[in-house]
């Protein structure tokens, strides 16, 4: 099982990162008849074991339940009906825990299944208690084995995306450090020298250029997802490693800085815990649009935003649900409503005097309060 070939990337060696979340992807963990891959699971089991001799603490979110599924039922194709995914997702997950377990096993190693949709890490009181269950896993010395519920998964409650599950993971656990291995051996430049860029300090539009899609049959997402998850962990303070998973030793080599692959270093302007959870675990119920004054005062002096700076209201949303902020066609905030998207369209363009007229009950006239607005970028 070789590790592709690049130039080691300019990165200090990662000692401070305690916490790792591993993504594996599905070509990794299934073989191509479409069995489970045991001898590559096996191997991650062995280098789990090793780094958690060091005082590491490992969290996987591991893709395969429906190309395992898939494969036990002879389908060549990734099915397009939900209830075929569904299916394919409830007989794979547990071909997926078996192997899972087994790889541990020898290790004396006890694996835990989370099963996860997005509505899990949407409601504060149970993102809060999923956070605080793989925390006590983590203390106990268990492995947690993430993966998103596919089972019982619709669009509205999807993730999506597992890249984008195992970044929201590493936020909601404060990892810090995210690698997801996959078949890809990080970010090609395709469009200039042909190699893996070994370091994206920042994940620019001519970063996001060279991004492709998916081209497996068994797999969704792609490069683009991965470079999505890698700037939501990298805000949430984590650095994010991209490369092959062929050789599950490449482990240390991430730690060292060393791997063949491509690092995103973490953001020292995290994203704190609570606007975290507004700016990625949320799913904006609509859109407020600002003119350029508003977005001046929010972006560069912190300011709530004000209805005598909102221009536009999309959608239907009450008070205290999450919103996205746009100007000029582009989302640059997200926070938290304090008038209905109702309310909102008679406040607009009002100051506080008129607002005041309008609704003599309120007492504090900000469509965004400050404290519930964050910035996307």
């Amino acid at each position: 099982m070789d590790t592709p070939n690049n130039a080691p990337a300019p990165l200090a060696p990662l000692s401070h990162c305690r916490r790792i979340v591993l993504k594996l992807g599905t070509n990794i963990l299934r073989s191509d008849a479409g069995s489970v891959n045991a001898e590559r699971m096996n191997a991650v089991g062995k280098a789990v074991a090793d780094l958690r001799k060091t005082g590491h603490e490992i969290v996987i979110v591991s893709s395969g339940a429906i190309g395992l599924g898939m494969g036990r039922l002879n389908l060549g194709r990734r099915p397009t009906r939900l209830t075929e995914l569904q299916a394919c997702a409830a007989i794979g997950q547990t071909i997926l825990m078996q192997t899972w377990e087994k790889a541990f096993e020898a290790f004396s190693i006890t694996v835990a299944q989370v099963l996860l949709t997005r509505e899990d890490v949407r409601a504060r009181k149970r993102h809060l208690a999923v956070k605080d269950t793989l925390d006590h896993l983590l203390f106990l010395g268990v492995v947690p084995i993430i993966n998103e519920n596919d089972t019982v998964s619709t669009d509205e409650i999807k993730f999506g995306d597992n890249d984008i599950l195992s970044a929201l993971v590493a936020s909601l656990v404060k990892a810090d450090l995210l690698a997801i291995l996959s078949t890809a051996p990080g970010l090609v430049d395709r469009e200039g020298t042909g190699e893996i860029v070994p370091l994206v300090p920042e994940i620019t539009p001519e970063i996001r250029a060279m991004a492709g899609g998916s081209e497996t049959a068994t797999s969704v997402g792609g490069m683009v997802t991965k470079l999505d998850a890698a700037h939501l962990a990298t805000s949430s303070g984590c650095t994010t490693f991209i490369g092959s998973g062929k050789d599950p030793a490449i482990l240390p080599q991430i730690l060292m800085g060393k791997a063949p692959g491509t690092y995103f270093p973490a953001k020292d302007n995290a994203i704190h815990s609570k606007k975290r959870w507004i700016a990625f675990f949320q799913s904006p119920k609509g859109t407020i649009y600002v003119d350029s004054g508003a977005r001046e005062a929010i972006a560069g002096g912190g300011s709530s935003l004000l209805p005598k700076g909102v221009t536009g209201v999309e959608g239907e949303f009450e008070s205290g649900e999450v919103v996205n902020i746009k100007h000029s066609g582009e989302t640059f905030a997200r926070g938290v409503a304090s008038f209905s998207s109702a309310e909102l369209l008679r406040a607009i363009g009002r100051d506080s005097k008129e607002i005041r007229r309008i609704y003599p009950e309120r007492h504090h006239f900000e469509a965004v309060h400050r404290d519930a607005l964050v910035l996307l970028q």
